[in-house]
């Protein structure tokens, strides 16, 4: 028997061992310089405000600063195609959302990636839940009543959004999918615009992250009809779960905003970012910021984002399919 491996073979093996020495040393020194933590979103939004709190744990577990970095554009792909492009050291981290699934179902042209596999997972931070909610003058004291005449007139319910493909819209869409029922979407330049508008009574209804609505609600501007989570909040007694209404998927459609790198990004970097990240989350004072904001922590190893990214993109296909969504063009 030759027990002598060819040249080449050996070749292979001896870089193999290179490659993987080096990238033992690289993640033993790892980080060893700031890290930039870009955004697709603008400063003070809520993606933008999770990820300062988060920035700033971190850094400090990691030892070493994290410098926020805000390229806001093109649905948030500024940002996430910058980070695509990267070298895959750990040195530039993307923090995203829901368009991050939701872009090339809508826009496959436009956003030609896979959501999955096109950059590397590292954890996902949090979810905001969304909430139904109607002027507090509205003729709407329940969710009943408001799908009963929704069903009684289809066409006649208007709901605001952010814009075509927005958590907004996309919650909308999912109750009207999975009721049958026919309503009419009116998309404004943010959810800010569209809240206005239905406090004036000029819409109906429509769903919105649970960031700030609770001064509303205090205030007898906003009514609450439906909270998207599986248990009551506290924010809201009394206040049904989307779930307990019928309509199901709610809770795993939350926005979410979650971390990711480069792809070809080692796993000794990925495990130290995700376990910064764990550790983070678990800190009293970001547990106490979040559940000020709003947002619940979710954490969880990599696999658990890819797996959530893979059902994300597989839910929200099948409701643009559902509800014929197109972008705008």
């Amino acid at each position: 028997m030759n027990i002598h491996k060819p040249r080449a073979a050996l070749a292979v093996a001896a870089l193999a061992a290179c490659t993987l020495a080096g990238t033992v040393r690289a993640a033993d020194d790892y980080p060893s310089r700031p890290i930039r933590m870009e955004i697709g979103y603008a400063a003070g939004g809520p993606t933008d405000v999770l990820a300062r709190i988060l920035a700033k744990e971190m850094g400090e577990i990691l030892k070493t600063s994290i410098v926020v970095e805000n390229k806001p554009g093109a649905s948030a792909s500024i940002a996430a195609a910058d980070v695509m492009r990267s070298e895959p050291d750990g040195y530039k981290v993307l923090v995203t959302s829901l368009t991050w699934s939701v872009n090339p179902l809508l826009y496959p042209g436009r956003y030609n990636y896979d959501p999955v596999k096109d950059l590397t997972p590292v954890s996902n931070i949090c979810k905001l839940p969304m909430v139904l909610v109607t002027s507090y003058n509205s003729q709407y004291k329940d969710a009943k009543s408001l799908v009963a005449d929704a069903k009684a007139h289809p066409g006649k319910l208007t709901y605001g959004s952010s814009g075509v493909g927005g958590s907004a819209h996309l919650a909308a869409e999912m109750m009207a999918t999975s009721d049958n029922l026919s309503m009419t979407h009116v998309p404004f330049k943010g959810n800010g615009p569209a809240l206005q508008e239905m406090l004036a009574g000029r819409i109906s209804f429509m769903f919105y992250p649970s960031i700030g609505i609770a001064n509303y609600v205090q205030q007898k501007q906003l009514r609450v009809l439906g909270v998207g989570t599986k248990e009551p909040l506290a924010d809201f007694p009394g206040v049904p779960t989307m779930e307990s209404l019928g309509y199901h998927n709610f809770d795993e459609g939350s926005p979410w905003v979650g971390l990711l790198v480069p792809p070809a990004t080692p796993r000794p970097i990925v495990d130290r970012l995700n376990k910064a990240v764990n550790e983070a989350l678990a800190r009293p004072q970001v547990q106490q910021q979040f559940a000020a904001l709003g947002a619940q922590a979710v954490g969880g190893s990599p696999e658990q984002f890819r797996d959530f990214l893979v059902q994300d993109k597989a839910r929200w296909a099948e409701v643009i399919k559902r509800g014929n969504v197109k972008g705008e063009d």
